[in-house]
């Protein structure tokens, strides 16, 4: 066999090695979100996405994990996008200290790493017992904080490695300020990758159980009031699928909660991607 002949054998394996790879990939995931559908659809109903579970009225709900679930999305995302952008932009824009940036971003790169449990007892302890927050969607809120910050800022400080140079020196050269030309260039440039810190970050948020079962607890009480829903304990559905699965045996709410979270991230993501073609769109318009 001559050598060119053994060099495309070994292209052709190569490529049918990647094929197959992504075929079982693709067929693992489609598995097990079909399993989840087909066990889970047939036990959604109004009744329980819309009431409280009961004992008296022996009945099954999920709406206060729903709106639980709610709630900690939109505080945890208030508090860390801002701050994780704004550390992406300082390490990657303004620190000069290589050192400092390398401490940093391997200081990110391990608390990515660390289990979630580890972070729910460190959020016991600072917000539950020493802020006297108490067991809260509060305390769970500023726990996932620190969970999702290091993603977060990892994945838009290496978006904004990709903006190329060209772009600063043009925008600075016309005399524009660095933070003009960061707010109006840099930031729109790299848009996806900080929408994509945002999927990871609210994927990590729905899915977490371990650390909110320390520092948010699991009830099941509606709020009058956000400030109310905020200042009180409640599990979201992640903790509510746990309880069921786990303590009650109840396998059916257990598979219908699995797919309502699948849909609800599946909502979040399209309801991200359009805003954030929404926001490119009125930037080429300028």
């Amino acid at each position: 066999m001559s050598h060119s002949a053994k060099r495309n054998l070994k292209g052709n394996i190569c490529k049918a090695l990647v094929y197959g790879s992504a075929i079982l990939t693709v067929a693992i995931l489609v598995g097990i979100l079909g399993y989840i559908f087909v066990r889970g659809l047939p036990h959604i109903s109004w009744q329980l996405l819309s009431t409280k579970p009961s004992i008296i009225r022996n009945t099954v709900g999920i709406l206060p994990n729903i709106l639980n679930t709610l709630y900690m999305i939109v505080l945890t995302l208030l508090i860390a996008l801002p701050l994780g952008v704004g550390a992406a932009i300082y390490l990657t824009e303004y620190a000069t200290s290589k050192r400092f940036i390398a401490i940093v971003e391997f200081t990110t790169e391990t608390l990515a790493g660390i289990p979630s449990i580890i972070y729910g007892l460190v959020g016991m302890l600072v917000f539950v017992q020493v802020l006297g927050l108490g067991v809260s969607l509060l305390s769970g809120s500023l726990t996932l904080v620190i969970m999702i910050l290091p993603t977060i800022i990892r994945t838009t400080q290496e978006s904004l490695k990709t903006v190329p140079a060209g772009y600063r020196e043009g925008a600075l050269g016309l005399g524009a300020t660095k933070w003009y030309m960061i707010r109006t260039i840099i930031l729109p440039s790299c848009l996806s990758g900080i929408i994509t810190g945002c999927i990871l970050a609210v994927g990590r948020i729905v899915g977490e159980s371990a650390a909110l079962l320390f520092t948010a607890g699991s009830a099941t009480v509606i709020a009058s009031n956000i400030i109310d829903a905020y200042s009180r304990g409640g599990g979201t559905l992640s903790v509510a699928l746990y309880i069921y699965a786990s303590e009650r045996g109840e396998f059916e709410v257990a598979f219908a909660i699995a797919a309502i979270l699948l849909i609800l991230v599946f909502l979040i993501n399209m309801a991200t991607r359009f805003a954030q073609k929404s926001l490119n769109g009125k930037e080429q318009v300028k």
